[in-house]
């Protein structure tokens, strides 16, 4: 049985300094201005805001049909089997974002929230062309893939 120094001194080496990620230094309260200062808005974007939460539930939505039809059928066709793996991947991608905006934010880490974003572009691109490869080798497409995994 190891005494709590011996414990300790294996735990030590896995903390993280909290000097690791250099963050941008925030005022007090993250409050910028005085309270006298007016608000000014960010300028909006078509991207962002109520329009991306709306793509995003609309997307999540529509892709309830999509994954039922071909195990309630039966049938798996080229194109639904596409719909369905760019929407699976658009979803993913737009989740996310959605976990690193909030997690990563640019005010705080900066340069960090860039490359987070550049992985995901990333990563995105390499899952695109691993459907676009599933799609053009297997015979069903993803949902062929579904089926075999479910029935194993």
């Amino acid at each position: 049985m190891m005494s709590r120094v011996g414990v300790r001194s294996l735990i030590k080496p896995l903390r993280i300094s909290s000097r690791a990620i250099q963050t941008i230094p925030q005022p007090p309260g993250y409050i910028v201005g005085t309270v006298n200062d007016a608000y000014v808005p960010p300028a909006p974007h078509k991207t962002h805001g109520s329009y991306h939460w709306v793509t995003e539930k609309i997307i999540a939505v529509g892709m309830v049909p999509l994954t039922i039809t071909p195990f309630v059928t039966g049938v798996s066709t080229p194109v639904l089997d596409s719909l369905l793996a760019g929407s699976l991947l658009i979803h993913c991608y737009a989740g996310f974002q959605s976990c690193i905006i909030d997690y990563i934010p640019l005010r705080v880490y900066g340069k960090f929230h860039h490359y987070a974003m550049y992985l995901l572009g990333l990563g995105t691109a390499l899952a695109g062309y691993g459907i676009y490869q599933i799609e053009k080798k297997e015979k069903e497409g993803l949902v062929g893939i579904i089926k075999r995994l479910w029935k194993a």
